[in-house]
């Protein structure tokens, strides 16, 4: 595999409580474990970002979800099958995450990341992975690795080979709130 030789640092980073900026299916990410408070509370450091704000978390299938929400859906695989694009789900009663990787209303935003880098690394870590996009915060969220600010750079503890030669621009997820009963709210298309 072409990131085979991103795999082991960027394990070995994340197992550490480090951080790493890696190419997801939307755009570049600053990612830790999501299960580590102290790494979650690094990346709000160097993103300089307000902690109330949430961060998105990555998994690489859909039963890996049933350990991180506490009522999920019973139609649930049939509505994340239905999205036909990047989609990030709000759902309520996290679970098992760090707590500053959860909402104040208890609720977490997870996407189920179709990138082949990203599920590799998320499988063999077999921990959720934090993804923020790649910016100090109230910048706008960089479209390549080029454009990547060098704070940002200079602030993890790996940065991901992988793609950085990539130009091709990649929207940001679509982010919805999924309700108890099934309904759903567009936060961002």
């Amino acid at each position: 595999m072409p990131f085979e030789n991103d795999i082991t640092p960027s394990l070995r980073v994340l197992r550490e409580g480090g951080l790493i900026l890696y190419p997801t299916d939307t755009v570049w990410g600053i990612g830790c474990d999501a299960t580590n408070e102290t790494a979650v509370q690094d990346i709000f450091t160097l993103k300089q970002r307000d902690e109330a704000k949430s961060m998105v978390i990555l998994l690489a299938d859909l039963r890996d979800l049933m350990q991180y929400i506490a009522h999920p859906h019973p139609d649930l695989a049939n509505i994340l099958e239905g999205f036909d694009r990047p989609t990030t789900v709000i759902y309520d009663g996290a679970l098992g995450l760090a707590p500053n990787v959860v909402h104040k209303d208890g609720s977490v935003a997870i996407r189920i990341v179709q990138d082949e880098f990203c599920r590799h690394l998320i499988k063999r870590l077999r921990k959720p992975l934090v993804s923020t996009s790649a910016n100090l915060s109230g910048q706008p969220a960089p479209a390549t690795f080029a454009a990547i600010d060098p704070l940002i750079k200079d602030g993890v503890n790996y940065v991901v080979q992988y793609r950085q030669n990539d130009t091709e621009v990649k929207p940001p997820s679509r982010i919805i709130r999924l309700h108890n009963n099934g309904s759903m709210d567009v936060i961002r298309e």
